[in-house]
């Protein structure tokens, strides 16, 4: 399954123009729950592309086109947000995927941002890692005009965006690349869970400061 979700998502950014740009070392193996920014749709099949992984999403994301399918393929896991008891449920599903050696992502932020500032990180999944004594990934994830290197707005997926018209504007851009910056894994060594995720908070956005 795993080449099979790194291929299909690897062509589907051909087909779409997107060319995919990685920096540092991606993961190979778990368990290791990888910490990343959020900006687009589009972030799940640029992760993927590179390594495929069991995402966190909410519950929304089954129903979307393609990647609905995608996320269902991969086995993500889905949270209902505006339940508090549901959260604590995929915590505990988290911390047995990870003890069983998977590779997990969630993006902490708990929605896209507008790509030019990180949004606060919530700890709660956090805690499946400490749980499961694994380790954290940090990774700065960027869209940007090949040629400029400035960033692009044309797969921001924000506010009252519809997903229909961020993916037309992504397949309308030219030259866009999808720059991942993978940073150094590290452990909670004893840090509560919102220590931790104010220190991945700081790594992803100096990874994202690196060009």
């Amino acid at each position: 399954m795993t080449p099979l979700v790194r291929e299909w998502s690897r062509r589907l950014l051909c087909l779409m123009g997107v060319e995919l740009v990685v920096h540092g070392q991606p993961p190979t193996c778990g368990p290791l729950l990888l910490v990343a920014n959020h900006v687009s749709w589009l972030d799940i099949i640029a992760l993927n592309a590179v390594q495929p992984l069991r995402f966190v999403s909410k519950a929304d994301v089954k129903r979307w086109p393609l990647l609905g399918t995608l996320s269902a393929g991969i086995g993500t896991l889905y949270i209902e947000r505006a339940s508090r008891h549901d959260a604590l449920r995929v915590v505990h599903l988290m911390a047995e995927r990870l003890q069983a050696g998977d590779l997990l992502a969630v993006f902490p932020e708990g929605t896209t941002g507008d790509g030019t500032a990180l949004l606060p990180f919530h700890a709660n999944l956090l805690q499946a890692a400490i749980a499961a004594q694994a380790p954290a990934l940090p990774v700065g994830l960027t869209y940007v005009e090949r040629r400029s290197g400035a960033r692009s707005t044309a797969p921001l997926y924000t506010g009252d965006t519809a997903l229909l018209t961020s993916i037309w504007r992504t397949l309308c851009a030219s030259e866009l690349q999808a720059v991942l910056h993978f940073g150094q894994a590290q452990c909670a060594s004893g840090r509560e869970r919102r220590a931790w995720a104010q220190e991945l908070r700081s790594e992803v956005e100096r990874l994202l400061q690196t060009g």
